[in-house]
């Protein structure tokens, strides 16, 4: 009889929903009790101690955080909801960027003592106003698209596994509120930390889903069609193959060696050797796991359902998972999104509280409290964005084409600043909104011949190098300044070789 009545429990969707609320009670109490037994200096309210863990990460929490910060719902829902292998592609390029991380910039980033990004580009032009531009794009780049585009993706996901038919923000608030107290009351530390945790169930269970799912079908993809289980891009797919050799490999270095919330977990270690090991062990998971968990569950879905697009993922999980798991494996996809979102919140509230609060308000003498005012302010925002992607087809695609939009200018700042030497702040400015317009009118207006056929990851890298140009010509002809260029043996700084 008590069998029978931990079974209907179980079964039931209000037991699911205790099920996973006790899995996410328990990842908050082992990262407390981690957290506070760790040997690392006391809190003191600075920057370093609330957005850098103090410098005092090991390489498996640096590795789990930028696991985390980049895994969640985005990538199950929105690569599975393309049903196509070969968007493993991004997973797979994204090794690359790992690679670029780890032996260029992370030396850099550790040499110059950043705490964000955007302070290298002040220190290698020698001028505040790159660094603030850059950091006003990456807060609204967070606060408009990164953070409610998760909370939707993950609130999508909860809801077409559990098959009800609940308001977005029923499952976007609750996840929003937890991911803000852990960047409130933890900082990095904790995030990092809990990220790692969650990480371990997210990957195990789903590397289970992958194998139930192919076991549903028989291990056999018969009648799913050709393109769809193709690692070639045609020219009007998702991923041209021609595009893996050009604008897919920028993209890769500016998403994992620009980008404020992953660079911030690389910058969290002691040491730049153990920084590094934390990476490359990053780059393991994403080359190994990560590629199978976004994009076989899809196609399986595909054989199953049909083009269901973005519900694709959830449906597979409904279909195969046993049904007293589905609790264990919600609290895993939430905590996912919960990491996933403090990561992002914590990164956002840095590039706030040390690019613009100290330089522009006033210098600020407790960090901690700081960030909880401006987290608390950027969630309710997040919370309320939510229905805005909502009509979206494919939230992966949605993302990478509006990610164009600035990360391609951004990284021309960074590449100019770290292969030319006497180049003005100005001229990167005008690089980086020339980039922004470029991008912008080539995505509006119509493209004559040729160019009409270029795909949006074409149009990326032709943006990036019209960015460098147009800000190496401002440099020269505006500012009468002539560019260096110094090469590889100019990136890093002589102490860090």
């Amino acid at each position: 009889m008590g069998e029978n009545m931990m079974g209907e429990l179980a079964g039931s969707l209000g037991g699911q929903l205790l099920i996973g609320a006790a899995i996410l009670l328990f990842i908050a109490f082992i990262t407390f009790r981690t957290t506070t037994k760790a040997a690392h200096p006391a809190h003191d309210g600075s920057a370093r101690d609330v957005y850098l863990a103090g410098g005092g990460l090991k390489w498996l929490f640096v590795a789990g955080s930028i696991t985390l910060t980049n895994l969640s719902t985005e990538q199950l829902v929105g690569m599975n909801g393309n049903q196509m292998l070969l968007l493993a592609w991004w997973e797979l390029a994204g090794f690359c960027g790992l690679m670029f991380l780890a032996w260029v910039m992370v030396p850099v980033y550790y040499r110059t003592g950043c705490t964000t990004v955007t302070e290298l580009l002040e220190k290698r032009y020698g001028g505040g106003s790159i660094r603030t531009l850059i950091s006003a794009l990456f807060l609204i780049g967070a606060v408009l698209i990164y953070m409610p585009a998760a909370l939707y993706s993950g609130a999508l996901f909860l809801k077409s596994m559990f098959a009800v038919d609940w308001p977005l923000w029923y499952f976007a608030a609750p996840m929003a509120v937890v991911a803000a107290l852990y960047t409130i009351l933890g900082g990095l530390r904790a995030v990092a930390v809990m990220d790692t945790y969650s990480g371990i169930g997210v990957l195990s269970i789903a590397m289970l889903v992958v194998f139930l799912s192919l076991n549903a079908i028989g291990w056999d993809f018969s009648g799913v069609p050709a393109e769809r289980l193709s690692m070639v891009g045609a020219k009007d797919s998702p991923i041209p193959f021609h595009t893996l050799f050009t604008g897919m490999v920028f993209i890769q270095i500016f998403y994992w060696s620009t980008n404020q919330p992953i660079t911030q977990k690389a910058m969290t270690a002691p040491t730049v050797r153990e920084a590094q090991k934390g990476v490359l062990a990053a780059a393991a998971v994403r080359i190994l796991i990560v590629p199978l968990i976004v994009v076989v569950p899809g196609v399986v879905g595909y054989k199953l359902f049909g083009d269901v697009d973005d519900a694709a993922y959830g449906r597979v999980v409904f279909e195969v998972l046993p049904h007293w798991m589905t609790g264990a494996f919600a609290a895993m996809m939430a905590g996912a999104v919960i990491a996933h979102t403090a990561a992002i919140l914590n990164g956002t509230v840095a590039l706030y509280a040390v690019d613009f609060h100290t330089k522009f308000i006033a210098p600020v003498k407790d960090h901690w409290r700081l960030s909880a005012t401006v987290s608390a302010v950027l969630t309710v925002t997040s919370i309320l964005l939510v229905p805005v992607f909502e009509n979206a087809k494919s939230i992966i695609n949605l993302l990478q084409q509006l990610n164009g939009l600035t990360s391609m200018p951004i990284l021309s700042a960074f590449i100019v600043a770290l292969l030319f030497r006497g180049v003005k702040a100005g001229a990167a400015v005008a690089g980086v909104v020339f980039g922004v317009l470029f991008y912008g009118t080539l995505n509006v207006v119509p493209l004559p011949g040729w160019l009409a056929s270029l795909h949006y990851i074409d149009l990326m890298v032709l943006t990036l190098f019209a960015s460098i140009l147009f800000s190496l010509a401002v440099n020269r002809l505006v500012l009468g300044q002539r560019a260096t260029f110094v090469g590889w043996k100019g990136m890093i700084p002589k102490e860090a070789k």
